[in-house]
C-alpha cells in the first residue's frame, strides 16, 4: 500500500497501472476542501498530462498498487 497524506498530495506524480486512451501520467491539480471544518479531505482533481483531462477522485485510491505507482514511472 502506498503511504500518502492529503497534505502532501498537491501537485504530486501518479503513474496509471492501466493507462486508458493514451493516458498514463497524472499530476495531482487540486485538493478538494471540505465544506464543513473539521472534516477530512476526500476528494481531489488528477489532470493527465497527455490530454489534460481532469478527473475528480477519492484520494484514498491512490492507495491501491493495483491501479496507481507513486511518480512517473
Amino acid at each position: 500500500m502506498n503511504r500518502i497524506s492529503p497534505k502532501k498530495l498537491l501537485l504530486s506524480k501518479w503513474t496509471a497501472v492501466k493507462p486508458v486512451r493514451k493516458d498514463k501520467h497524472f499530476l495531482v491539480s487540486k485538493v478538494i476542501q471540505p465544506e464543513l471544518p473539521g472534516e477530512v479531505v476526500r476528494w481531489i482533481e488528477i489532470e493527465a498530462v497527455y490530454s489534460k483531462e481532469v478527473h475528480l477522485i477519492d484520494w484514498h485510491d491512490l492507495r491501491n498498487q493495483g491501479e496507481w505507482r507513486q511518480g512517473w514511472v
